[in-house]
């Protein structure tokens, strides 16, 4: 089958190449892929700034249909539709932080599409205790979407105080950052949304989305409109999801004194930080990754309930075979999520 691989560990080195048919072993289920999302972190893995087990092929979130299962398996049938939760891909099951539920800190953890094969494939072989079948309300589109949704609602739900009437600075307009713009205004924050001048499109649809105010932080002056809205005190929260060293600058200057940081974008290498304004403010700075098996379920019980419509965030479905396309549009920030399918 062909697949999307990391062939090295130096930068680029991905290649649409044919590789192997999994086969499920005890305990696994191989799933036929319908839909696998591209990711900021595919684009770190691209640029060797991710850890990474090569050959491996690419590819985290995802959804599909169970077409084989292993000895063993006893809740799943053949047909199911799944997503998957791609950081506990292989887990030791014993360290501390596996059996507190978060299997993302695991001492010997191997994630799909980094550590072992993952979506970017037509079949993806995956252990049973990694798959969760898909609520009904969720096409296999949406479904692809879970995982992403599931990081956000941890930063957002889990991790951050948000009260009502809360302003929050959210930046970063991509799909994380307006997923978790969106879950802190079903929290009661009044949210304003940072941008540049590339992702005008994309703070658009934030807008239509309900988003109470964008900025593009290039012709507006950000602080300005912040202090303008909270009597020239700041941000109660900031959401850092750019994964850019101007963005988490602008966030330390907007948010208020005794606020609430929390970073939730990747940088790929070291940046420069005033963390004298962490100290300064008395801030509560934190950082966000992934989410824990408690986060699974609660995102899963989320969006059975329709309470939030991802489907505004897909802008575009492509056969693997044009998988650079889609990585130069999330590079160049056209769009929002793009999502991978195999040819038959």
């Amino acid at each position: 089958m062909k697949a999307v691989v990391k062939t090295s560990r130096e930068p680029g080195n991905v290649e649409y190449i044919d590789v192997p048919e999994p086969t499920a072993g005890p305990g696994q289920l191989v799933i036929k892929v319908r839909n696998a999302g591209v990711c900021g972190t595919d684009l770190h893995i691209y640029k060797s700034e991710y850890l990474i087990n090569p050959p491996v092929v690419l590819g985290h979130e995802m959804c599909g249909e169970i077409v084989e299962i292993g000895p063993g398996v006893d809740h799943f049938k053949l047909g199911d539709l799944v997503t998957v939760n791609p950081s506990a891909g292989k887990t030791c099951g014993h360290c501390r932080f596996c059996q507190v539920g978060a299997p993302f800190f695991c001492i010997d953890r191997a994630a799909l599409g980094s550590g072992i094969n993952g979506g970017f494939a037509k079949y993806c072989c995956v252990r049973q205790g990694v798959v969760f079948p898909l609520p009904e309300n969720l096409d296999d589109q949406t479904g692809a979407l879970c995982e992403p949704f599931a990081c956000s609602l941890q930063a957002v739900a889990e991790l951050t105080l948000i009260e009502p009437g809360d302003i929050i600075a959210v930046s970063g307009p991509g799909p994380i950052g307006i997923m978790c713009a969106m879950l802190a205004k079903i929290r009661g924050g009044h949210i304003v949304l940072l941008g540049t001048a590339k992702d005008k499109d994309r703070l658009a649809i934030a807008r239509q989305l309900g988003i109470d105010r964008t900025v593009d932080v290039e012709n507006e002056d950000a602080k300005e409109i912040i202090d303008d809205l909270t009597q020239g005190y700041g941000a109660d929260v900031v959401f850092e999801c750019a994964g850019v060293e101007a963005s988490s600058t602008v966030c330390l200057d907007i948010v208020r004194k005794m606020g609430r940081y929390t970073q939730v974008g990747l940088f790929g290498s070291p940046i420069q930080l005033n963390i004298d304004q962490v100290v300064l403010k008395q801030l509560h700075f934190q950082g966000s990754i992934c989410h824990t098996w408690e986060t699974w379920e609660r995102t899963l019980r989320f969006l059975r309930k329709d309470l939030i419509d991802l489907r505004p965030l897909i802008t575009k479905r492509l056969p693997l075979s044009q998988w650079e396309e889609a990585f130069q549009s999330v590079s160049n920030g056209k769009g929002l999520k793009f999502l991978l399918h195999p040819e038959e």
